[in-house]
């Protein structure tokens, strides 16, 4: 795809987005063409929208972004590819989703900004995007879908489940990549979620799950999942990760259940003869959410590569917390002294860690938080990772 097309395809794209009530209005006119002429695909998507509606804006904008990085975008899209095999997606699918895109996208563009350049532009964009799906998913082996038995479920936070499941064969993933679950209370809705552990041949994954207020998904996921049930659970996704090898030294910033991923590929490289060093703050609102920190303590007082930072906003639990999780870190060996304030903040003071890999998982907010002082302190762009934040 030539600078010319990509510029064209951005600029439209852009001028929708930038519009007043821009992103909503894009995705609520693109579901009613889709819906209107395609009837049949009503079924692969939830009956509440409000959440796709938003995620498909920004994955829109992703794609755009990176038109001009191939090396970057196509291993997205195959990722995408693979993972669209669980809703049973065929090329007219692709076609259907294509031009309905292209007619929502026409309609606030408008005349002036729309013309025959333009709609050939976004014909090789959208036939790259659909055609590297496509491709992928027919040279895929793996199943379109594992199914996982809930073989625990662990409430640590009023807010905060662990869920261990046996998957019905093993799936290999990288440490650090997340995958879509769906669970038997609310079909059509799919959720992504980081495993907490690396892939093994028995064929158990766990997720740390925090329940959003409001949400459709993550509450019934917390607070109402029983031993016995069944998940389905989506291909790998995500490029976060450690290359064997590697003699750059590591910076993780996780918040949350952002540590879920972090804590996978900390396991994963105990595994290797030698590692680089490797810094990890681990942060949350309260002493509390720092639910995992027996775990990291294991882990830094066996690797002495490892050095764990733990990070919270506030020096007390809140009133709702009379429980013992992650009261404090000073009560375990292999720790830092707790810190208090921002995690980016406090990150971004020890310098600029220009000479490290650094990765980061939380909320997007707190990421492009982190990102950007991490940015002023003298961390280079390159250096930094995190996943898509849709």
């Amino acid at each position: 795809m030539d600078s010319r097309t990509v510029a064209l395809i951005r600029t439209t794209f852009k001028a929708v987005a930038a519009e007043d009530g821009g992103p909503e209005k894009l995705a609520r006119s693109f579901y009613a063409v889709l819906f209107t002429e395609y009837p049949q695909v009503r079924d692969f998507f939830p009956a509440a929208l409000d959440a796709q509606r938003d995620r498909l804006v920004k994955a829109i904008a992703y794609v755009v972004d990176r038109l001009e990085e191939p090396d970057k975008l196509l291993p997205f899209l195959a990722q995408l590819g693979r993972d669209h095999r669980k809703y049973g997606v065929v090329a007219d699918h692709y076609a259907a989703v294509g031009k309905s895109l292209k007619t929502a996208m026409q309609s606030y563009a408008g005349t002036e900004l729309w013309s025959d350049e333009v709609d050939r532009a976004w014909d090789e964009g959208l036939g790259l995007i659909a055609g590297t799906m496509m491709a992928a998913a027919d040279q895929e082996s793996t199943p379109p879908v594992w199914t996982g038995t809930v073989i625990e479920h662990r409430e640590v936070l009023r807010n905060l489940a662990i869920v261990r499941l046996k998957l019905d064969q093993p799936m290999q993933y990288a440490a650090g990549q997340y995958m879509s679950v769906q669970v038997p209370s609310r079909p059509r809705m799919w959720r992504y979620l980081s495993p907490a552990i690396p892939a093994n041949a028995t064929g158990e994954i766990e997720f740390h799950i925090r329940g959003v207020t409001g949400g459709w998904v993550s509450p019934a996921m917390v607070g109402h999942t029983k031993v016995g049930e069944q998940w389905l659970i989506g291909s790998p996704l995500g490029g976060l990760g450690v290359p064997r090898n590697t003699r750059r030294k590591l910076l993780m910033i996780g918040c949350g259940t952002g540590i879920a991923p972090l804590r996978a590929q900390i396991m994963a490289m105990t595994q290797r003869r030698s590692n680089p060093k490797v810094d990890l703050f681990v942060g949350g609102h309260y002493p509390c959410d720092l639910y995992d920190l027996e775990v990291l303590s294991q882990l830094a007082i066996a690797n002495k590569w490892l050095t764990v930072i733990p990070v919270t906003e506030s020096d007390e639990n809140p009133w709702w917390h009379f429980g013992e999780t992650g009261d404090d870190a000073r009560d375990l060996p292999g720790l830092q002294p707790r810190e208090i304030g921002q995690i980016g903040k406090i990150v971004a003071a020890y310098g600029s860690w220009d000479d490290r890999d650094v990765q980061i998982v939380g909320s997007p907010s707190m990421v492009q938080t982190t990102k950007f002082r991490l940015m002023a302190a003298g961390t280079p762009t390159k250096n930094i990772r995190h996943d898509p934040l849709f």
